[in-house]
């Protein structure tokens, strides 16, 4: 959940800054995941200023902005857009080809399924290992 007194930008800047980053590596950071999730414009607005979808990428710019090497998500992409969608997988690509991140996420969306890597499936509360999808 967001702070709701702390803009978009204070939202992600707090984890850099309660692990000891000065404010203007926090602030720096914090503008660079906001952009990357296509919140440029919206980094003053606090959350009851934005929709459900644009308070969904500022969580989750904040969950990326200490560079963690393992990110678990409950349904990333359930507030967003096809497009938006499309563009945050595709930075959660990115970001595990690149940086080697592991994301985790539970989902039903089957815009998301398409393109992951492994796919692990739950049902009747039993695992189902799809293996890898390359």
């Amino acid at each position: 959940n967001l702070i709701p007194v702390l803009s978009a930008v204070e939202n992600v800047m707090l984890p850099l800054q309660i692990k000891g980053a000065s404010f203007s590596e926090s602030r720096d950071r914090a503008l660079s995941r906001l952009h990357e999730v296509g919140l440029s414009d919206f980094v003053r607005h606090r959350p009851d200023k934005m929709s459900g979808g644009q308070q969904q990428r500022v969580a989750i710019a904040r969950a990326l902005v200490t560079n963690p090497s393992l990110v678990i998500a409950d349904e990333p992409t359930a507030n967003l857009d096809s497009d938006t969608s499309r563009s945050i997988i595709g930075l959660m690509r990115s970001l595990n080809e690149k940086e080697k991140t592991t994301f985790i996420f539970s989902t039903h969306d089957q815009r998301v399924l398409d393109r992951v890597e492994r796919l692990v499936r739950l049902e009747d509360g039993r695992i189902q290992d799809g293996g890898d999808k390359k």
